[in-house]
């Protein structure tokens, strides 16, 4: 047996995953799986470059995050950077001097490769995803739409439509304003309409699946969850009522408000609002009624490339 970790380097938020992998069986044990929320990408829309505070901040968790995933025996540790660095004037030296202070090589992915491994993520925790599936993946700096039919990858877009960018233009500090949500929300349904490849646009949906931290917040909550369980999260079905029912709730709270809603975690209390948007958005124009939800994403999908390389 072996001992693997993954870092996912988002926008908003970084994760760490160790798992134990054993060759030529699926799956994997996880050891230690835990995230905090950095904010890189802060102010990366505005400025095109990642600020000395969010970077320093980010840096830290990264460093940590190594430290620990030795510490817990990992033999190999992956470190993955998404839309904030790659998009970033100076992400390629910020990613730079992450490696010099981890002794870990940082992998730039595209938007493309990023869709492709969240979709193996996915399957790793869903299993294949039968007839025609579109899955999305709304992130910090950008949102991932993938479509595949009988668990063949038919094509992936990758969208810059990020909560970050969103909740810096609108930020809700009281009870979200129908109208400024209203304004919102079309900006998104324009964005979609514009952007979203017809094959996706189009596609006669058999299963939509959402994963990262709006959808699997939204999912906690319609469980009712007073503490967040990936195992009940795993699979859950969201509907439009149930979310429309979740969006009344938090709209009605101020910001502090809905950073005491349980299961959302700390530093997504702005964010929530415009990932909403993007959910509501996503349904209407695939034209679907319900969602499942994966709690497996980018960083299951970085963890099992890695684990295939171990057969």
């Amino acid at each position: 047996m072996t001992r693997l970790a993954t870092i996912d380097l988002g926008t908003n938020t970084v994760h760490l995953l160790v798992a134990e992998v054993t060759p030529r069986a699926r799956g994997w044990r996880t050891v230690l799986a835990t995230q905090r929320v950095t904010r890189l990408g802060e102010g990366v829309s505005a400025t095109g470059a990642l600020g000395d505070l969010p970077a320093a901040r980010t840096a830290a968790v990264v460093v940590d995050y190594v430290a620990r995933a030795r510490a817990a025996g990992a033999a190999r540790v992956a470190i993955v950077a998404t839309s904030a660095v790659r998009d970033a004037a100076n992400g390629r030296a910020f990613a730079a001097d992450l490696e010099r202070a981890t002794g870990v090589a940082v992998r730039v992915i595209s938007g493309e490769e990023e869709a492709r491994l969240t979709l193996a993520g996915i399957v790793a925790g869903l299993g294949p995803l039968r007839g025609v599936a579109i899955a999305f993946d709304i992130g910090g700096g950008s949102t991932e739409y993938i479509l595949t039919r009988d668990g063949a990858l038919v094509t992936a877009a990758s969208l810059r439509l990020g909560v970050v960018p969103l909740a810096e233009r609108f930020a809700f500090p009281g009870p979200v304003e129908p109208v400024r949500y209203a304004t919102l929300r079309a900006e998104v349904d324009a964005q979609l309409a514009r952007e979203l490849p017809a094959a996706i646009a189009t596609a006669r949906v058999d299963v939509l699946v959402g994963t990262a931290g709006t959808v699997t917040t939204l999912a906690a909550l319609d469980l009712g969850l007073a503490d967040y369980d990936p195992a009940r999260v795993q699979g859950h079905t969201l509907t439009r009522e149930a979310i429309a029912r979740q969006h009344r709730r938090l709209a009605a709270l101020d910001l502090a408000g809905r950073a005491r809603v349980p299961c959302l975690e700390p530093g997504r209390a702005d964010l929530i609002v415009p990932g909403v948007a993007i959910v509501e958005a996503t349904l209407a124009r695939l034209h679907c009624e319900r969602l499942v939800v994966s709690d497996f994403s980018l960083r299951e999908g970085i963890l099992a490339e890695l684990a295939a390389r171990e057969v």
